[in-house]
């Protein structure tokens, strides 16, 4: 875990006194709305459809047990006794009322969390794999590196309003579990002929109205380098991002109309001036950063295996198989706590099971945990002889679902439940499509397909990049669904043999609500009767395909379908 030093506390202290007085003077009249909104917005603080909703921020997705239960505690106290983790490893409260945010943003500096810029036209959450630190295919600690752009980034007073909010993801391995490519700016740790540590950076990638995979800026970056450089992509963005048109603000539309190798010019000869600045990394600030985080106080010689009676329990094993994963040090493992149960929203995790889990990751993970992008918890340090009594009481909470990797590890947004912005719902949807392929034993035979729904083209359930996607839109009025296929957030697997990053394709019209699960269960289909072997994944397939069989298989002769949908599926 990273621990606050003075000025970090001092900081949020700070911020919480300033953001009291902003809203008592906005309640007294005192401040206009338009007035609030950019300071709201920079505490993170949305108004949605129902009520204001708070965005909470966890840098880089760590967690510890303490900061946990001072979660579970706030739902209780000052919402509706539950909390929705978001895609961008931020928690989400649905239900706050605005007068008691400053109590919420106060209490959550008594842990060392906040709201700064969790929202608005400036630097986001920093995120990064929530396998950082543990991962077998790890080239550095993610962690350090995000926590060191963290503290350049937070209130940066050039980059405060910038045209459009911006999103910086690390990762620090082999495999890209971080969607890298689809950030305005994306760092690739690596290591040169040498050795030496560097980054391999992106900028332009997004999804939302325009989705785009971010282009090479350079191809290796020393690290000592790595501020000032993304010094030099902000100054351009800030400098020549459109600010009069919001469709057209985000930084990858700057990339587009400006052109790769223009945009890069303009990177280096901005950085040209800043490449020795007092931002230059130095051995001395890097190991300041790094003895900011504690660390697991690992135990030697344990057996790296599991007792073998456990394999003999009914569920143990499909359990095994997709929650457990690999750990850099002998003896341990990580376990994903599955929020993706049938009929509970995905991500959506009540204040009880905050505490719940809590207690697991003091009893059996040095009391920390991992936020996931695709919306679960990740104990990252689990002895291995204790996973069976781990999986017992995960499975008791209803947190040991063993689909991470499968269909029903739906990624989806709040959609139109709560989302001002929302065209369509989202969960319903995503309850649909779970109950349809409810049974384990099939969904184990399909294998890794993932399945993301958005609400809106903001694309906050990042539907580009499933192996299927689904967007919610407005017909006259009525909520109609697309679909696409062959999203891919990068490579989820050490090897160039892995697919890389790829938006997907659009099948076609759109579909009534009542229809997705009848197209998913026509997709896996026509997925399973084209693959060579069990082993070739959905997006392997459509890969080496293409999208047309897909495509006739769910837009066949409309007289092969159920009469109730004929129409629609004729029409949309």
């Amino acid at each position: 875990m990273y621990v606050y030093d003075q000025i970090d506390q001092r900081l949020v202290d700070e911020r919480v006194r300033q953001f009291r007085d902003q809203t008592r003077r906005f309640l007294e009249g005192k401040l206009s709305e338009d007035d609030f909104r950019a300071l709201r917005l920079r505490n993170g603080l949305y108004l949605q459809r129902h009520a204001p909703m708070l965005r909470i921020a966890i840098p880089y997705g760590l967690l510890s047990s303490r900061q946990l239960r001072k979660l579970a505690e706030i739902t209780r106290k000052y919402d509706r006794g539950y909390g929705h983790f978001s895609t961008r490893q931020n928690l989400q409260l649905n239900w706050p009322k605005l007068e008691q945010v400053p109590d919420i943003l106060a209490e959550l500096a008594t842990v060392q969390l906040h709201s700064i810029q969790a929202c608005g036209n400036d630097m986001r959450n920093i995120t990064s794999d929530h396998f950082a630190g543990i991962a077998p295919d790890e080239v550095v600690d993610a962690r350090v590196w995000c926590e060191l752009v963290r503290q350049w980034a937070m209130l940066h007073p050039e980059f405060n309003y910038l045209p459009r909010k911006f999103k910086i993801a690390v990762s620090g391995a082999a495999a890209d579990r971080a969607a890298v490519a689809f950030h305005d700016i994306g760092l690739y740790a690596l290591r040169d002929d040498a050795g030496e540590i560097g980054f391999r950076v992106l900028a332009g990638g997004g999804l939302g109205r325009t989705p785009s995979i971010g282009v090479t800026v350079r191809e290796f970056l020393p690290w000592r380098h790595l501020l000032t450089y993304l010094e030099a992509i902000l100054r351009i963005y800030n400098r020549f991002g459109r600010r009069d048109n919001l469709w057209k603000s985000r930084i990858k539309i700057l990339v587009r109309d400006m052109g790769a190798e223009r945009f890069r010019a303009a990177v280096e000869a901005e950085w040209a001036h800043l490449a020795d600045a007092p931002s230059t990394l130095t051995e001395e600030e890097l190991r300041r950063v790094e003895s900011r985080f504690t660390r697991p106080a690992y135990l030697s010689g344990l057996a790296d295996d599991t007792p073998e009676s456990a394999w003999a329990e009914p569920g143990f094993t499909a359990w095994h198989r997709r929650n457990v994963h690999a750990h850099k040090v002998p003896g341990y493992a990580a376990v994903t706590l599955s929020l993706k149960k049938t009929g509970v929203p995905p991500g959506d995790v009540t204040a009880e099971q905050m505490d719940a889990i809590a207690e697991l990751a003091d009893r059996y993970s040095f009391g920390e945990l991992r936020v996931t992008h695709e919306q679960n918890l990740v104990l990252p340090d689990v002895r291995r002889l204790e996973l069976p009594a781990l999986w017992r009481a995960a499975r008791s909470l209803g947190l040991a679902t063993p689909n991470v990797g499968l269909l029903t590890n739906v990624v989806c947004c709040p959609g139109g439940d709560f989302c001002a912005l929302a065209n369509a719902k989202s969960i319903p949807v995503a309850e649909a499509i779970q109950r349809r392929f409810d049974d384990l034993d099939y969904l184990h035979d399909i294998g890794e397909v993932d399945l993301n729904i958005s609400g809106c083209i903001n694309a906050c359930g990042h539907h580009h990049i499933g192996h299927i996607g689904i967007l919610g839109v407005d017909k006259n009025g009525e909520e109609w669904y697309q679909v696409e296929i062959g999203g891919n957030q990068g490579r989820t697997r050490p090897g160039d043999g892995a697919p890389g990053p790829s938006l997907g394709k659009v099948l076609g019209p759109s579909f009534a609500r009542a229809d997705i699960p009848d197209v998913v269960e026509r997709l896996i289909r026509c997925y399973l009767e084209q693959r060579d072997s069990e082993a070739e994944r959905f997006i392997d397939v459509v890969q080496r395909i293409g999208v047309e069989p897909f495509k006739e298989r769910v837009y066949g002769d409309p007289h092969q379908e159920p009469a109730h949908r004929r129409g629609r599926l004729a029409t949309a």
